[in-house]
Formats: C-alpha cells, structure tokens, sequence
C-alpha cells in the first residue's frame, strides 16, 4: 500500500487502533481481552505503522543510511528500558489501571508528532505483482535473505525472553532479574554505531559479525553461573542485536528499484514473522523437556549462526550488486 501511496491515513488509522486498545487494556478483567488489545489489536498497529517507517527513512537518506536507520529504530531500545521500568515503579503508586493511562497519553503525543512530521520524498507508483509479488522470489538473494531471517528470528528472542527466568534460576533475585533484561536492552541503544558502520562497510558484513556474536551470547547465556556472567553475556547479547533490528531493511531496499520497497519490506516481515512468533515457544519447550535452558541455548543460537551463514552464502556475486557492498 506505501508503494501506491497509501500512507498517512493507513498510519493514523493504525495510531488510533494503538491508542484504542493501549487503553482498553487498563479495563482488562480476562485473558481473552489482553489477547485481543495487546496481542491482536497492538500487533496489527504496530505492523502497519513500522514497515513503512523504514521505507520513508530509505526515500530520504542514501550515503548515511545506516545511520538513518539505527537512529529511527533506537527508540524502541529506549522505550523498551523505560516503559517496564516505569511500570515497575508506577504500578505500587498509582496502580495498573491509571499506569496503562499514562503509557496511552505517552503514545498520544509520540504518534501524533510521529502523524503530522513524517512524510514520503517519492511519489507513488502503480507497481505490479500485488501486495505479495511471488516473483520477486526469483531474485536468488531475496529468497535467501527471507529463509535466513526466518532462520535468526526462530532463535534472536529467545534469550530475551527467558533471561528473568534463567536468572532467578541460578539465584539472582526476581527483583534485580527485571533489571539485568533492562540492561541487555540498554545495550541495544548503542546500535547507532552499527548504522555508522554498515555506512562504511556494508550492512551485510555489518549484521553478519555482529548477528553472528548475537548467536554465540545465545548459546552461551545458559552457562553462566552467576549475576555477573549474566550481565556480561546479556549486555554483549543486547548489544549485537542492535545491528540487525535496525539494518535488516538496507539490503531489502537494495535489491531493487526504490518504488517497490514497500513491498519488498513488508513481504520480508511477512515471512520472518513465523520465526519470531514460533522461536520463542519452541525454546520454552525445549527447556521444559530437558529441564534447563542449555539446549535451548544451543537450539537458538545455532539457528541464528545458520541464518547469518545463509544470508552471507546468498550475497556472493552475481547477487552482491542487489544487495549493496556485500563481502
């Protein structure tokens, strides 16, 4: 829809959806509701909104893209520190209800400066193929691009998302455990250096290394015996995942021509979806049938070592040119 120029009422529609169900979740009294506001209603907002986002950065910035990119995405490291522990420590005072108000009201202004400033550089184009263009499949690098972020999202959140629990698990106490997941994501505000160095070098090298020590953290986070190889190893692991969250749409946007962005991104999310909506649970069952976090470990990380060793297999010429400064 961005490439046929559908963009500011899309994303004020999908800002109300954001304001509406953030909202409506301070009157949750079941399960099925934060299903609907939080897990449906949020989701569809946030993906409409995001994808083209990152295209409208693309429009504006070429030489410092990069670092164009790793700016726009930074916020999310930030919000991710500052909304959980504001929660933390708002909930005792004032209480859910009015703590879910106060992240709505914070939304209100972000999205709706984010709704009056952001604007398109190109104009819109009839492009063919449909919201799903199976053709652009053809282009090798694309295809394996997709497989590949499929392959990483299967494992990048699960560290994330089980470091409490793995924390507490080898004696750290529940309270600093909130804190040690804070500090992984504050880690992940130093992506702008990554931005500053895809510029220089290519955002395919750039996420290669630095996606590649994401898998290694990954792997070894179940070993740590205590608080302070934990801290380590997330904040290394927070730390390099910064580079692929906020550079994954340089290659996409490089593979072809700019009018088709929009479709290129949003086919990518479409597909690397599966990864990071399946990834989490099948590590969570992994650990529940051996008992521990190890194997998880190793299932994630290798799953993200594989999809960093596809994504590099896959920009070897003739494809590198698609994929701007490959190797």
């Amino acid at each position: 829809m961005f490439d046929l120029g559908y963009f500011k009422i899309p994303f004020f529609v999908a800002t109300c959806v954001l304001f509406a169900c953030t909202f409506l979740t301070a009157e949750c009294t079941q399960f099925w509701q934060l299903f609907l506001t939080q897990g449906v209603g949020v989701g569809v907002g946030c993906g409409i909104m995001w994808n083209p986002v990152v295209v409208i950065v693309s429009h504006w910035f070429s030489k410092r893209r990069g670092l164009a990119l790793s700016l726009t995405t930074v916020g999310t490291a930030f919000g991710s520190i500052a909304f959980p522990v504001a929660a933390q420590n708002l909930i005792p005072l004032i209480g859910f209800k009015w703590t879910v108000r106060v992240f709505g009201f914070i939304l209100m202004a972000t999205l709706g400066t984010a709704n009056l400033l952001l604007k398109r550089r190109l104009p819109p184009t009839n492009v063919r193929g449909g919201f799903f263009n199976l053709k652009a499949f053809r282009n090798k690098a694309f295809t394996i691009y997709c497989i590949s972020g499929v392959m990483i999202l299967l494992g990048f959140y699960t560290e994330l998302t089980y470091l409490s629990v793995s924390a507490v698990a080898i004696g750290v106490s529940k309270d600093f455990s909130f804190y040690i997941l804070a500090i992984a994501n504050a880690a992940s505000a130093l992506r702008v250096l990554f931005g500053l160095i895809s510029d220089k070098i290519g955002a395919i090298n750039t996420i290669a290394v630095s996606t590649a020590i994401t898998g290694i953290a990954t792997i070894v986070w179940p070993l740590a015996k205590n608080e302070s190889q934990l801290i380590a190893i997330a904040a290394i692991y927070g730390f390099s995942l910064g580079a692929y969250v906020s550079l994954y749409s340089a290659p996409l946007v490089a593979m072809g021509q700019m009018e088709d962005a929009g479709r290129r991104v949003g086919m990518f999310m479409s597909l690397i979806a599966f990864g990071g909506v399946a990834g989490p649970p099948i590590s969570g069952a992994i650990s529940t049938a051996t008992g521990g976090f190890v194997a998880a470990g190793y299932y994630s990380g290798g799953s993200i070592i594989f999809g960093v060793a596809l994504a590099t297999c896959g920009a070897v010429p003739p494809s590198w040119t698609a994929m701007g400064q490959i190797l």
